[in-house]
């Protein structure tokens, strides 16, 4: 049944109440009670030094997690199996690495965006062109791919028009995102609540759902019935023969192109970083920590119940008519499948959930959207003297303007077609081994220049394009020994899409290296940044909390390797 009760529509509105609610207090306690005091432009894009740890770390995941996750890569979870879990438990990892490393130079040099890192780091021609690239890609392929999938997603549940929804998810994020970063961190701690609650509560019913099939009670009997159930879906590294090896390429996943992903995402990516810029380093560094802790979590939320779903359909309570059969299976109904079968109530919940981590994503992008244009282009190029007053009010404005170009671009780019997890990655990835390159080099490699930063940035996009179309020039069968390239189903060997990163990032660091070396070596003097080793040393907490989540991932991949 694909609508919600009256009881449902009373638990939705019950969270809305209480984000909205809470939202509109955190803003009124920001500006003053009549709301005529308003913060300076740091503190609406950033929330300067207001944002706690815990709320930090609730905002990135909030950010993170959205349309997605739940639909994509509980479908994933139904196809592949934990292995998809890579891409969390991964990210957490990535995520100490980014508070040891990334963050401290952020900090320590007063940067706030990206392109102002590129700019101080570069030259402000690099920093402009990553501007524009970074807007076009967060309004075109980012907050119309978290729009669309949410608005099918909440669509399918409640049974509501899919237009209707969209603008739904539109607005609602609009009021959350106007009232600055600081509205968004603290919403973000109830949006994080709702979205772990009423996901643990569809993991809950989906594991007893498969306990109760084979004659049993209880979660522990669901789990333990699935691993028996599908074998084949519990294991983090996917073998060579397997058909999804090419989505998830072996050892790559540790060892290769997966840290270009995560490390390009949460360290060099304006919408996760302008979580922390805002606060101090020990602050910043228990969020990221905190944030991490939560990641370990998310396979639970997010993967068991697409296996769930598949263990299910294998023995036939869900049929065809939820699934569909042969070419026409769909993995990505798992999901909303399994919360159209939620008892009454429970269903709210868990539309809650799905709806808070839309939301959350959204205003989150939108904010980053309007902290990009207003301090890296229109205080830069078209208003120089801009107010702090003036750049907040432009601010809000590119907030709506970006919500509006979203609604009306997301229905005509297929993304419900091509699959919304895949149409992200296959955008994003095509830039992230350059851009990542140019980063790490402008960290840590003081000659880096900025001519070998513009080869990154424009080279490694070409590279990535010329990898994607490489099978249908050059037979690649020669690099199948290595684990390097896998027939796709028409039998043309192709480079897996993590390998072909690697492959880039790679051509990408040896080419920055050399071209720095010819430049410096002809006089050129590169910009540096303050960088001093004892800004790397962890403090005793973070530390301990680090060594817990290294261990924990240690643990889940030796049981499931």
């Amino acid at each position: 049944m694909h609508q919600l009760s009256t009881l449902d529509y009373v638990v939705f509105f019950i969270y809305f109440l209480i984000v909205a609610g809470y939202g509109i207090w955190v803003y009124r306690r920001k500006t003053g009670h009549d709301g005529t005091v308003e913060g300076d432009s740091k503190d609406y894009f950033l929330a300067e030094g207001s944002l706690t740890w815990w709320a930090i770390g609730s905002s990135l995941i909030a950010s993170n997690i959205s349309a997605e996750q739940f639909v994509g890569m509980s479908g994933s979870g139904f196809k592949i199996g934990l292995a998809i879990s890579t891409y969390e438990w991964m990210a957490a990892l990535t995520l100490i690495i980014v508070a040891t490393f990334f963050i401290p130079v952020y900090l320590k040099n007063h940067i706030f965006t990206m392109p102002q890192f590129l700019s101080q780091r570069y030259n402000s021609t690099v920093a402009m062109i990553m501007a524009i690239f970074w807007l076009a890609l967060y309004v075109v392929v980012n907050l119309t791919s978290i729009l669309y999938l949410g608005a099918i997603a909440v669509s399918s549940i409640s049974g509501l028009n899919l237009d209707f929804c969209m603008y739904a998810l539109a607005f609602f994020a609009v009021i959350i995102t106007l009232g600055g970063m600081k509205v968004i961190g603290f919403t973000d701690v109830i949006q994080v609540f709702f979205l772990i609650l009423g996901g643990l509560a569809t993991t809950y019913l989906a594991l007893n759902m498969v306990a109760e099939h084979f004659g049993q009670t209880g979660v522990l009997a669901g789990f333990s019935e699935m691993t028996k159930a599908a074998n084949d879906h519990f294991h983090m590294i996917v073998d060579r023969d397997d058909p999804d090896f090419i989505d998830l390429p072996g050892l790559t996943v540790l060892l290769g192109g997966m840290w270009i992903v995560n490390l390009n995402y949460w360290g060099c990516n304006q919408y996760i970083t302008q979580r922390a810029l805002g606060a101090d380093l020990p602050t910043a560094r228990n969020g990221i920590l905190f944030a991490a802790f939560l990641k370990l979590l998310m396979p639970v939320i997010v993967v068991l119940p697409g296996i769930a779903a598949y263990v299910l359909y294998k023995e036939g309570v869900f049929g065809a008519t939820e699934f569909g059969t042969g070419d026409d299976l769909n993995p990505d109904r798992a999901y909303p499948v399994l919360l159209n079968i939620l008892p009454t109530g429970l269903k709210g919940l868990s539309f809650a959930a799905l709806t808070a981590a839309v939301v959350a994503s959204l205003a989150g992008k939108a904010n980053s959207i309007a902290t990009i244009f207003t301090l890296d282009i229109y205080k830069k190029v078209l208003n120089v003297d801009a107010s702090e007053k003036k750049m907040v009010n432009v601010g809000k404005i590119t907030v709506v303007v970006a919500m509006i170009l979203g609604v009306l671009i997301a229905p005509h780019l297929g993304i419900d077609k091509k699959g919304g997890f895949q149409y992200i990655q296959e955008y994003t990835g095509f830039v992230s081994p350059g851009i990542f390159a140019m980063f790490i080099l402008g960290f840590f490699w003081k000659r880096t220049t900025s001519s070998a930063a513009l080869f990154a940035t424009i080279g490694g996009f070409l590279l990535s394009v010329l990898f994607k179309f490489l099978p249908g020039m050059v037979d690649l069968s020669f690099l199948a020994p290595l684990g390097f390239a896998v027939p796709n189903a028409a039998g043309v060997y192709e480079i897996p899409f993590l390998d072909r990163m690697g492959f880039v990032f790679v051509i990408c660091i040896i080419a920055m290296v050399i071209i720095s070396l010819i430049e410096t070596s002809r006089g050129v003097q590169p910009k540096g940044l303050i960088v001093d080793t004892a800004m790397f040393r962890p403090h005793r907490s973070f530390a301990i909390g680090s060594l817990v989540v290294i261990a924990l991932l240690t643990v889940l991949y030796t049981a499931y390797w």
